[in-house]
């Protein structure tokens, strides 16, 4: 995986999909082990304020908080022994303990993801062009006025991927999202609603 960039306090969209757009969610359980590695690797280091997990990519929107962890623990999240102590590495090892586990699984070999999952920082408005709102997902919308806007194209373009792909016909249809977070049909904590309040208006 190429090392992507980082910085304390700023907001990414990162996201990957299967190698050769090949299927990376092949049933129910499959999403829920997926979600486990991602408040495993990625909760002690980020808040989770969107995500979207479709059959063969996956979109996160997080605000990073701790790059580096030395003492094994951050705020209540701990860390086990074989976690890495930095961001990059902790999503590394969870692609790559989810490919395992899929291989092994399905009695399959090879790669799951492409290589070099992407980032995008949405806080650092000098360095967004109008280009990045045309990913390899299909086409955002151009705007001119970024700090909370760029945000807030995102999280709902995250929501509204799978009715964009025609997987449902309203975003709260689809389980493996954050959009039933938002609109109260889901009680948890693995998002953190009350920072994307605050950093990007009411949800």
């Amino acid at each position: 995986m190429n090392k992507m960039q980082f910085e304390e306090g700023h907001i990414y969209h990162i996201y990957n999909q299967g190698n050769n757009r090949q299927t990376i969610f092949f049933e129910h359980e499959n999403y829920l082990f997926f979600l486990k590695k991602m408040q495993e690797h990625l909760l002690p280091h980020c808040n989770i304020l969107a995500y979207c997990l479709m059959p063969n990519h996956f979109h996160w929107m997080v605000e990073v908080t701790k790059l580096d962890i030395t003492h094994g623990v951050t705020s209540s999240h701990s860390v086990s022994r074989n976690s890495a102590s930095n961001l990059n590495n902790s999503i590394g090892i969870l692609l790559r303990s989810y490919t395992r586990a899929i291989n092994k699984r399905y009695d399959q070999s090879g790669s799951l993801f492409r290589e070099g999952t992407k980032s995008q920082c949405l806080t650092q408005t000098e360095g967004i062009s109008p280009a990045f709102f045309n990913t390899e997902y299909g086409a955002l919308i151009n705007i001119s006025t970024p700090e909370k806007e760029y945000p807030q194209v995102c999280f709902n373009y995250i929501h509204y991927n799978p009715v964009k792909a025609r997987l449902v016909k309203k975003p709260e249809d689809w389980e493996f999202s954050s959009f039933s977070d938002y609109n109260g049909e889901r009680k948890g904590s693995f998002v953190n609603k009350e920072r994307t309040r605050t950093l990007i208006g009411n949800h």
